[in-house]
């Protein structure tokens, strides 16, 4: 049995979820709540790092989302979640890594204003609000006449994209310059794993009381 660790609201998290969900697979969820959770024994031995997520798969232990991703695809490849074409192969990646290394990043700095807290740095704020345009461009430059990213099919590059990028609109970051990836967005947002996984009140609320109990220390 598979089982992942988690925290819903992460979109590290929310990748391998939807992941496990569109290949279909039997997996057991455990909430790994970061009030101090993440630091216990048990989770220590599957995780020495203390972050989230993190995979058991009979007995082995995977860390690191994209790792992860790569090993569910090597090990259950139906349904295949990357192209095999170099090109295409090479597009799922960027659009994987610009997500993690550039995107992610720089929308995380309006996490204060999405849990309706105060705060945020003005300067690093503003330095995100520049970010990301460059790199919703880039995304809309990679999509072809293809409803995914160098596929017909669902790949990783969605999985990863596709939990940041339908966040956006949340924090007042309109896709409306980009239709290709407008159209993506909602192409994704309607499919079941999407629906299934996404953020409830009851999680947002849980994530802004950690963050309020550490600012508060």
């Amino acid at each position: 049995m598979l089982t992942l660790y988690h925290m819903p609201i992460s979109p590290n998290s929310r990748r391998i979820w939807i992941t496990l969900l569109e290949k279909g697979l039997e997996f057991e969820l455990v909430e790994i709540k970061l009030n101090g959770e993440q630091f216990k024994p048990d989770f220590l031995a599957i995780n020495p790092f203390h972050h989230i997520p993190a995979l058991v798969d009979d007995g082995f232990n995977v860390v690191e989302s994209l790792a992860i991703l790569d090993y569910l695809e090597a090990k259950y490849p139906t349904p295949a979640m990357l192209p095999k074409d170099a090109k295409d192969l090479a597009i799922a990646r960027m659009v994987q890594l610009v997500t993690v290394n550039e995107l992610l990043p720089a929308t995380t700095r309006f996490l204060p204003q999405l849990l309706g807290l105060p705060g945020g740095d003005p300067e690093k704020i503003k330095k995100a609000q520049q970010k990301i345009p460059t790199v919703l461009k880039f995304f809309e430059n990679l999509l072809d006449d293809r409803p995914y990213f160098a596929s017909h099919n669902l790949t990783l590059a969605e999985v990863v994209a596709g939990t940041v990028v339908t966040v956006l609109p949340s924090i007042g970051i309109s896709l409306s310059d980009y239709p290709k990836l407008n159209a993506w967005h909602d192409r994704l947002i309607a499919r079941p794993s999407w629906q299934a996984t996404d953020t409830t009140p009851e999680a947002m609320e849980t994530l802004k009381s950690v963050i309020i109990a550490r600012n508060t220390r």
